[in-house]
């Protein structure tokens, strides 16, 4: 049953006592929510009545813009960031270097040739070699999957552009067209691939993201187009209608470039070395403004720790907000930022990443690598410990703990044993807009925003300050 929208979020003065789950016995409240009932109050009533976030997430997308690795743009919001962090009193703030992929996507459009000529919208896909000076010219083969793919074989590839019309059916199970079917077609000699949009809905938008080329084919040119147009064209093709496309692409690689995560922290009062880390990704796509993915992570992370510093709470151990770099198309940031945290003698208890988009929070999804847990039930005792911290944010329904969680830029870090946490949205919405144009400031609703800023500030504070950590349960 959906919750209306006005019993989503409480007055500041209501939470401690909806944080304790809707009851004010103390006795029938896990003890660790009992310890931090008044703090999360405290930091929830500040995140629900904060305006600065947005206002910052505002100015990063309307004043910077997209931000692709590489870019000036980017560099811009780096400055920025850090500028921000220690205006807002975060101590030891760094842009920590990492070396990032460039990569740029010049002029590129698609005609339909046959059975009319027509633009295709389309945006070609990171890190996809672009076509020859004149373009390519060529027939369309339209498969549902890789299945139908090999089932065509050479004989009906060759030469060929293949459109891989792929209905959704999850962004994990789908991305798999974007990712490797241009190296899958370049198998069997196509000169080119198209993919439709990995999205649910489409308003004649198209989507990119990053491919990967394998190492023994041949690169051949990749971009996506509408669902809209896929589909036609694979009702033409079922219909026994030629189809034929000209694209053309000016993609291309340019040598690596200097980039940086930006870090800030609130420094533990016990323990400094130990460190919980939150935050998202900075860079973008270089469509759109980036604000679901990822600058509203990166807002709420960063104005979460501007408000408990406010509120003058300072944990046990070090909360550390990082907004990582390159995400979309290297991982750099998250392996560098591992890299200099152990060049630093540095020990993380916790990472937390919001990289979904901030529409209304849920809860979260808690991941610890198997091969690191311990042999007496490690993960079911770590979410048992985190359910009671999960009932400190019933009061904005954000108290769902699950297991299944990490992000990409805390992966490096998890694969060190780290338990990695990732903020869960209702993800209504996200799959919409992402890597289009239309990832746009006006997508993030301010509450939704809130909450989410909420829910990262509580967990952040109460897994940096309880007396254990996850791992010494």
């Amino acid at each position: 049953m959906s919750i209306p929208r006005r019993q989503l979020f409480r007055s500041p003065a209501m939470l401690p006592l909806l944080s304790l789950g809707g009851s004010s016995r103390a006795d029938a409240t896990p003890s660790l929510a009992r310890d931090y009932q008044e703090a999360a109050g405290r930091i929830i009533g500040a995140c629900l009545a904060d305006t600065d976030g947005m206002e910052k997430l505002i100015h990063l997308c309307d004043r910077i813009g997209n931000r692709l690795a590489g870019s000036e743009s980017l560099n811009r919001a780096v400055t920025w960031a850090a500028e921000i962090m220690r205006a807002d009193g975060l101590q030891n703030v760094a842009t920590p270097l990492v070396k990032v992929p460039v990569w740029i996507r010049g002029q590129e459009w698609a005609k339909l040739l046959l059975p009319e000529e027509r633009s295709l919208p389309m945006l070609g896909l990171g890190g996809s070699v672009g076509t020859p000076a004149d373009g390519i010219t060529a027939d369309v083969v339209v498969v549902p999957d890789f299945d139908a793919l090999d089932a065509l074989g050479r004989p009906g590839v060759e030469g060929k552009i293949v459109l891989y019309n792929a209905a959704y059916a999850g962004y994990g199970n789908t991305v798999r067209y974007r990712s490797s079917g241009a190296s899958r077609a370049a198998e069997y000699g196509a000169l080119a691939a198209l993919v439709r949009s990995v999205t649910p809905v489409s308003l004649q938008s198209p989507h990119t993201g990053a491919l990967r080329y394998t190492v023994d084919t041949q690169r051949i040119p990749a971009a996506a187009i509408t669902v809209e147009d896929a589909e036609r064209m694979a009702r033409l093709q079922a219909r026994g209608v030629p189809l034929r496309v000209h694209l053309r692409m000016e993609a291309r690689t340019a040598p690596d470039a200097d980039s940086a995560n930006v870090v800030g922290e609130i420094p533990g009062s016990a323990s400094p070395n130990e460190i919980v880390v939150m935050g998202g990704h900075i860079d973008s796509w270089d469509v759109g403004q980036g604000a679901q993915d990822d600058g509203s992570g990166c807002l709420a992370a960063m104005q979460a720790l501007a408000n408990i510093r406010k509120l003058e709470l300072r944990p046990r151990r070090t909360l550390r907000v990082c907004l990582w770099t390159n995400e979309e198309n290297g991982l750099r940031g998250g392996n560098a930022y591992r890299a200099w945290s152990e060049s630093r003698g540095e020990k993380h208890v916790a990472a937390i990443e919001m990289d979904g988009g901030a529409e209304r929070p849920v809860g979260f999804g808690l991941g610890i690598r198997s091969q690191n847990a311990a042999p007496d039930n490690h993960l079911a005792k770590a979410i048992a410990r985190l359910k009671q911290v999960g009932t400190l944010l019933d009061g904005i329904h954000a108290g769902e703990i699950t297991t299944g969680g990490g992000g990409a830029d805390i992966g490096p870090l998890m694969s060190a044993g780290v338990p990695g946490l990732g903020l869960r949205t209702v993800g209504e919405k996200y799959f919409h807009w992402h890597h289009t144009h239309a990832d746009t400031v006006d997508k993030v609703d301010l509450q939704d925003f809130r909450a989410c800023m909420a829910a990262m500030g509580v967990m952040g504070f109460v897994l940096a300050d309880m007396p254990d950590t996850l791992l010494s349960l």
